[in-house]
């Protein structure tokens, strides 16, 4: 098969014009058949928008049409191989702490290998805790141990179902996640379309579909299962895991992919001596506009055609105080969520469907924070983010209402008193106020900056009525739990520090990636099966988000 590149077709195109095109960028020569690898927009010229083909094509003269064309190259094997499989009569099984997007493809790729993983979470299975997250949005009722943070499917569960990342992936680990999505039921689209998104009411049925694959190959879910220590013995050897209420559970092997919001379990590891760092993130709120305002300002007279959706953004600012400006987690067509794990604290988050037809478009608008601006150790970050977060709690009259404010005021200094045109989609509601009680002085004076700098790029931006919607603060984990080349711990053998929140994964695609590359390490680790494959993804691009 040739890989062939940068095919570009008018919007509505007819669906022979795309063979035709193949054709004349080959020179007539004969083709047996393509398919399509990736298909994406050019929305630049927002009255000429193109479609952009990346093709695979199937023809008998391969050799030749390489030769004469540099352009061309041979489509790469994308096909996942597994590096190890469990001997049999394999007694020892690893244990997987965590059902986000990292540990359900941990768990997935050791039970297809046949190693039986043992799965432990601190949450719900996904539909009771769906009904538990629903119980803060239209209650005010905050379960600590089921929320959007906690729970089967993890964070992810609750957002906007992206599937697409910018870590470097030599490997097309992110293909078996796509192809052990689709199984799971997932639209095929995902396959090919450059953004791929699922939304939540399908990554509810995928997630429970995924579940009943690991099982039927052997391994064992347990939630409600909090691991509240790890047992180690004197080399600092992982012996197994002792969950709340003092049951152990041995094991040699342990995944950590507990994601950004276990506290309680940092906190955990940190007492225990495993190495740990602070890391930056970055903190901030919810912006939201009329979908319509995005949808005109990207499409132009293509806004709302089916093959576009809903239109989506990124803006990057550098303010003059030094921090970077950006926007996060875009939403089209969504609505912003109360994402709160601890009482008396609270946070936001954007979710969509994936439909993505809601009224407002919402994104975080986030600036960077560093170690240096919470000093004191690897969880210091976790108490700076308490911090805005309980001071959010309180603007918002301390019922889990949120503090908002229309842009015009947030921009000229002043307390909101009341709304405007844009209906604010955060549940259980908000209380209009001056959101710069619940952020650092430096973030209000760059996002005071960079607004009206988005507003040079998408005209509306700073619309007067425009909400923004505080506070956005777990954006990635305020650590990292540094791994060797074999994916454990520094100095505590047997522990894979793994995913968002021991800092090597952004967002469900690159969580799922890094959950194979670490259960691989696993699986050859247990069979004594030789090295890693050599890592394609380096820490920092976690700090990358789709």
């Amino acid at each position: 098969m040739l890989r062939l590149t940068e095919i570009r077709l008018p919007l509505d195109h007819p669906p022979e014009a795309l063979e035709t095109a193949i054709r004349a960028r080959l020179g007539g020569a004969e083709i047996h058949g393509f398919t399509i690898f990736r298909r994406g927009y050019d929305a630049r010229n927002p009255r000429r928008i193109m479609l952009a083909y990346t093709l695979d094509v199937e023809a008998p003269e391969e050799a030749a049409l390489l030769t004469r064309d540099t352009a061309l190259r041979q489509a790469p094997d994308t096909a996942y191989r597994f590096v190890a499989r469990a001997p049999g009569g394999l007694a020892e099984r690893p244990v997987i702490i965590g059902t986000g997007p990292c540990g359900l493809l941990a768990a997935l790729i050791l039970a297809q290998s046949g190693f039986r993983p043992i799965i432990l979470e601190r949450g719900k299975v996904v539909r009771e805790r769906t009904k538990d997250t629903w119980d803060l949005w239209r209650r005010n009722t905050l379960h600590p141990e089921s929320n959007v943070q906690f729970g089967e499917g993890g964070a992810g569960t609750f957002s906007d179902g992206k599937l697409w990342s910018q870590i470097k992936d030599p490997f097309h680990f992110g293909r078996k996640v796509l192809e052990e999505f689709v199984k799971a039921g997932a639209p095929e689209e995902i396959l090919y379309v450059s953004k791929p998104h699922i939304g939540t009411f399908r990554l509810v049925q995928m997630v429970e579909s995924i579940r009943a694959t690991i099982e039927a190959l052997g391994g064992e879910y347990r939630f409600g299962c909090r691991v509240d220590d790890l047992d180690l013995d004197a080399s600092r050897q992982v012996q197994g895991v002792v969950l709340e209420g003092g049951e152990r559970i041995a094991a040699r092997h342990v995944v950590l992919a507990i994601g950004h919001s276990a506290r309680d379990s940092f906190a955990m590891l940190h007492a225990r001596g495993v190495a740990m760092q602070a890391k930056p993130f970055s903190i901030g709120v919810r912006i939201e506009h009329p979908q319509s305002l995005i949808d005109r300002n990207r499409f132009g007279p293509h806004a709302g055609h089916p093959l576009l959706g809903a239109a989506d953004y990124k803006l990057v600012h550098h303010a003059a105080n030094g921090r970077s400006v950006y926007s996060f987690c875009m939403c089209p067509g969504g609505t912003v969520v109360a994402a709160a794990s601890e009482p008396g604290r609270l946070v936001t988050n954007g979710m969509s469907q994936y439909s993505r037809n809601e009224r407002n478009a919402n994104a975080g608008i986030v600036v960077g924070i560093t170690p240096a601006d919470y000093p004191g150790g690897p969880l210091a970050g976790i108490e700076f983010q308490r911090h805005w977060e309980e001071a959010a709690f309180a603007a918002g009259g301390g019922t889990y209402a949120a503090p908002a404010q229309r842009v015009e005021d947030f921009l000229a200094g002043r307390p909101s008193t009341t709304l405007g045109d844009v209906i604010p989609s955060y549940r259980p509601g908000v209380t209009p106020t001056d959101l710069a009680a619940c952020l650092p002085d430096f973030v209000v004076a760059a996002m005071r900056e960079a607004l009206p700098a988005f507003d040079r790029q998408i005209p509306g931006f700073a619309l007067a009525d425009a909400v923004m919607t505080g506070v956005e603060t777990r954006t990635s984990s305020p650590l990292r739990i540094p791994r060797g080349v074999d994916c454990q711990s520094l100095n505590t053998r047997g522990l894979y520090p793994a995913g968002e929140g021991a800092g090597y994964a952004g967002g469900i695609m690159s969580a799922g990636v890094d959950g194979i590359r670490v259960a691989e390490a696993v699986a050859l680790a247990m069979t004594d099966g030789g090295p890693v494959r050599a890592s394609g993804s380096r820490a920092d691009d976690a700090l990358t988000y789709g």
